[in-house]
């Protein structure tokens, strides 16, 4: 009796198959259209090389083949590995056992079965990883290369091995593979549809979708910590939180967060909210909700930032609640303004703000990491043209920038979810928070890029003048307490700790579990990611000496802080209802400010 054969691949219905290519080309061709109507309507195209790459290239290249013998060694090398490589397929296509040549068991790429388990995969897979190790190697030897040079070569190499991995195409993935043969190719003309869809999202520009669009909502299901705005200009909303305690510490807590991102990363969901926690423990919770700004706002400078944020917040909250004195927050570039403000009150002699505290925040920006492969005077002065007749940075292109950063967990793993096994991305919050894109003045982003990445004013007394003061860090005396993330990719822990030789009076400096996010969203409920402390009184020069004294803690870091910060927040005092306070509300939390998306 004949074996029962299983199902084979699935023959995709005809009929629903032309529907699917008309579709398809009908979206095609209005993209296309619509594409072309606007490229006439703008008349120039923007600088084809913002980044610079043409020239970094070239002389990378001359310098190169300026020696000879050790490109030659070097290609010698790779063929040997290749040679080992064809030898341990070859035996593993006999049947005999062969050992890897190279290998990466923690690459999430290459996690399906199939790219340890069947020989030919496995081949495809190790001559990706040993070109890859090979290009990755090149600038190492290469003599005349300065280490910005070098940064931002080796950075670009990185992202071209990453777009030409096996896993990016349909012929070289066997899990893409499989999922056409099972699906008749429906997995791919999905996937082609997801493209047209993230190219009519960002009108032109593929918008690579990261999660469900729409499964959130702003004020619905992700910031919706009870509160109203109690205060707005044309540069930000101000949010006061309701109280959840019968009393409150005197001194409130004012938050400035980046302005590259939206502020709700610190109200995600009621579980991991630090907006919510924070006012559990008893604080008077006000937190700036920068607007997202467009052409007429083209002008707005860093100082503006300071003038018409923190410090306006500060009036706006003695109106409010009739207190003076507060405690600070500062996330991110949220925190190098509020170490410029500082320096500017003290300047002034202003003393409103008693305390503060930096979240992955940079002064100096000797040691910026990657994000200084974008910052050299040909690409500053390229991304000026590109954005002078519009007024502002593109918030799609900034996130863009950042997502390079981590381009296969960030771009490629969607690419292969979306487009190639055509799957709708799954929701995730902090995702949706991620795509919720932010514009950038024109002046501001300028300033921001000259003064502190590339000229590294801001930690040089008098280096930067701000509303007529020239300020000076060091004249800071105020109690701080510093954050980094132990795996921060945008403000790398050694930029982040150089603060702490810089504010002159007493700093607390503490080392976080993860990275720029999750380092400082990190509840105690959730128990993960440890934290470090050095009690020294007086923090070392350099971080490795910081560290070789440190102490691991277990979990959040988050109790630590509030036993910081409540001992210089003042006695209690009955709890504050935003809606009875000094000011009427404007509207309810989290105001209209921050619901303003670009892409949707």
């Amino acid at each position: 009796m004949a074996e029962a054969q299983g199902p084979g691949p699935r023959l995709p219905d005809p009929t629903a198959m032309q529907a699917a290519w008309q579709d398809i080309a009908e979206r095609s061709q209005r993209l296309l259209k619509e594409f072309a109507e606007k490229q006439a309507k703008e008349g120039a195209t923007p600088p084809g090389d913002v980044l610079n790459l043409t020239g970094t290239f070239l002389d990378f290249t001359t310098k190169l083949l300026a020696d000879p013998q050790k490109v030659v060694a070097a290609q010698m090398e790779l063929w040997q590995q290749y040679m080992r490589l064809w030898q341990a397929t070859a035996d593993r296509l006999a049947g005999k056992p062969a050992e890897p040549v190279i290998d990466a068991p923690k690459d999430k790429r290459f996690a399906d079965p199939a790219w340890r388990d069947e020989a030919i995969f496995d081949h495809i897979k190790q001559a990706y990883l040993l070109t890859s190790r090979w290009l990755t190697g090149l600038t190492k030897d290469v003599e005349g290369l300065s280490d910005r040079e070098r940064k931002k070569v080796d950075f670009h190499i990185r992202q071209f091995v990453d777009a030409m991995a096996p896993t990016n195409f349909v012929a070289t993935n066997p899990q893409v593979l499989r999922a056409t043969l099972e699906s008749g190719g429906e997995n791919l003309v999905k996937g082609l549809r997801n493209v047209l869809e993230d190219l009519e999202r960002g009108k032109g520009r593929l918008a690579i979708r990261q999660t469900d669009m729409n499964a959130f909502q702003v004020g619905r299901n992700v910031a919706t910590a009870p509160g109203k705005v109690v205060f707005q200009n044309e540069m930000m909303q101000l949010i006061q939180y309701s109280p959840t305690t019968a009393e409150v510490y005197e001194r409130p807590l004012l938050i400035v967060p980046p302005w590259i991102n939206k502020f709700y990363i610190l109200d995600l969901k009621p579980e991991n909210s630090f907006i919510r926690w924070a006012v559990g423990q008893g604080y008077t919770v006000f937190v700036i909700s920068w607007v997202n700004p467009d052409e007429k706002l083209a002008g707005k400078s860093f100082e503006d930032y300071m003038l018409e944020g923190p410090l306006a917040a500060l009036d706006a909250i003695e109106k409010a609640i009739g207190t003076r004195h507060v405690t600070a927050i500062g996330y991110c570039i949220g925190g190098t303004l509020m170490a410029a403000t500082l320096a500017w009150m003290a300047a002034k002699h202003d003393d409103r703000i008693a305390a503060c505290t930096f979240f992955t925040a940079q002064v100096d920006f000797t040691e910026a990491g990657e994000l200084t492969v974008f910052i050299d005077e040909d690409q500053i002065r390229n991304i000026e043209a590109l954005i002078k007749e519009r007024g502002y940075m593109d918030g799609a292109e900034m996130a863009t920038t950042f997502n390079m950063l981590r381009a296969n967990d960030l771009i490629w793993s969607f690419v292969v979810n979306n487009y190639l096994l055509g799957k709708d991305p799954f929701p995730f919050d902090l995702l949706y928070w991620n795509s919720d894109a932010t514009r950038l003045p024109a002046a501001m982003h300028s300033f921001y890029l000259r003064n502190m990445y590339q000229k590294n004013l801001l930690v040089q007394p008098g280096g930067i003048t701000l509303a007529g003061e020239p300020i000076d860090l060091r004249k800071v005396t105020i109690p701080c307490y510093i954050q980094a993330g132990k795996e921060d990719h945008i403000a790398p822990l050694k930029s982040v700790y150089k603060m702490t030789q810089v504010m002159a009076g007493p700093v607390r400096f503490m080392l976080a579990g993860s990275g720029h996010i999750a380092g400082v969203i990190n509840p105690p409920r959730a128990k993960k990611y440890n934290h470090w402390l050095n009690e020294t009184p007086k923090n070392p020069p350099t971080f490795e000496e910081w560290m070789a004294g440190a102490t691991e803690h277990k979990g959040s870091w988050w109790h630590d802080w509030d036993k910081w910060l409540s001992a210089l927040s003042g006695p209690k005092v009955p709890a504050r209802d935003p809606a009875k306070g000094g000011v009427p509300p404007i509207e309810d939390a989290p105001g209209s400010y921050v619901k303003l998306r670009i892409i949707d």
